[in-house]
């Protein structure tokens, strides 16, 4: 492996631990900063806004910086937002700290991606692209439940803290290890990006997204306390069965995407949500008794990213029909659908909590899901309309 696409790599890792490790952390920084569970819900809101709306923007801004000095910048920028939680004296603070890492978060993926395939033949391209999101996945199997562990221990702080080193390393792998003069081309202006979200075919796939990977943020934005305050797990209990939750994510991205190449994205989605949404309305009875709780985690876990594989590549497939120019503009709003999911979910999940109840969360999350399931339905029957194939000719085992 290229040791500037391990750097690539380790960037990944610490993005993605940083993004999701405030869900094991919810109830920690609840009670320390003396806010209420959706107030600290917030935090992963605001994040996942700052990289949907932030990814566009700063893309089209920074199209003529070389490519190496915008990504030594970029995770300068995610290492100093992180430095700044790690001492966020107070919840405003907080939300400042986890804003700059957001912004971070967007332009890396659209920068990093692109780079990863300037690095190693052209063959040998969505190998690269894998390799740099295998560090997402590592970030769930072991870097959310270790920065959890962490922050139970030593306080949420130190978590912070500890991915900002990593956050240095990846900095430090970039400047030491990316070449420093890259080809690539300007991405396109905020005009023509913004033209693709007026294509309904386009949209309705963005609307898949968001729902779809929202809905499940509904209940995971809250599954600490719901392991600790209904289950009645402790916190050291949680970690673990976090790390269980991770390797049950890791093989379910596995799975999602090798089922959308054996039967198409809309049939693989369609069977993805109905099980996502059959597994968190079940989570709503079980997550009282521990051993069944645990049980409907790992199933959980299984199907709660599985879609992403096929999204992604369901995106692509109708941008080249509905917008050819416009390809891979499409491709990068679909990540901004996916954080916009990822905010209104965990921001539903806040209001639930304060208004409904904590244990409502995961049967609201599994009715959500079930409408990102009649959007793929829709979809679907659109393309049968219009003799669009079912199948992509690309595999999708490098989407993410």
């Amino acid at each position: 492996m290229p040791l500037a696409l391990l750097a690539l790599t380790i960037s990944a890792f610490a993005i993605g631990t940083t993004e999701f490790v405030i869900v094991g952390l919810i109830p920690t920084i609840s009670s320390d900063l003396g806010i209420s569970l959706p107030s600290a819900g917030l935090l992963v809101s605001l994040y996942a806004l700052s990289v949907a709306v932030g990814a566009p923007l700063l893309t089209a801004l920074t199209g003529r910086m070389p490519r190496k000095l915008l990504l030594a910048g970029l995770m300068a920028l995610f290492t100093i937002g992180n430095l700044v939680a790690w001492r966020a004296p107070s919840y405003e603070s907080l939300i400042v700290a986890r804003i700059l890492t957001g912004l971070a978060h967007g332009v890396f993926f659209s920068v990093g991606t692109i780079i990863a395939t300037t690095l190693v033949p052209k063959d040998k391209a969505a190998s690269a692209i894998a390799t740099m999101f295998s560090g997402m996945t590592v970030a769930f199997v072991a870097g959310i439940p270790l920065g959890t562990f962490i922050g139970q221990h030593f306080g949420w702080r130190a978590t912070f803290f500890v991915v900002a080193l990593f956050g240095l390393i990846a900095f430090l792998g970039a400047v030491a290890f990316v070449p420093r003069h890259l080809a690539h081309t300007r991405p396109a202006g905020l005009l023509k990006q913004f033209r693709v979200l007026a294509e309904p075919r386009l949209a309705l796939v963005y609307a898949m997204t968001a729902v779809g990977y929202g809905g499940s943020l509904i209940a995971f934005t809250f599954m600490a306390p719901l392991l600790e305050q209904i289950t009645g797990f402790t916190p050291s209990e949680v970690s673990i069965v976090l790390v269980a939750y991770g390797v049950s994510v890791a093989a379910g991205n596995v799975w999602g995407g090798k089922l959308a190449d054996r039967v198409g994205p809309v049939k693989a989605l369609k069977r993805i949500f109905l099980l996502l949404a059959a597994v968190l309305f079940a989570l709503t009875f079980t997550i009282h008794t521990p051993w069944l709780a645990v049980i409907t985690m790992l199933c959980w876990g299984a199907v709660a990213f599985g879609n992403v594989p096929g999204l992604q590549v369901y995106v692509v497939k109708q941008a080249r029909h509905f917008a050819p120019e416009s390809a891979d503009v499409a491709s990068g709003f679909n990540i901004a659908a996916f954080n916009l999911g990822v905010a209104g979910g965990s921001s539903l999940g806040g209001l639930i909590v304060a208004h409904i109840g904590l244990g409502h969360t995961p049967w609201i999350a599994a009715a959500v899901t079930l409408g990102a399931f009649a959007l793929t339905a829709l979809s679907g029957r659109l393309d049968r309309r219009e003799g669009l194939p079912e199948r992509t000719a690309e595999p999708v085992e490098a989407a993410h």
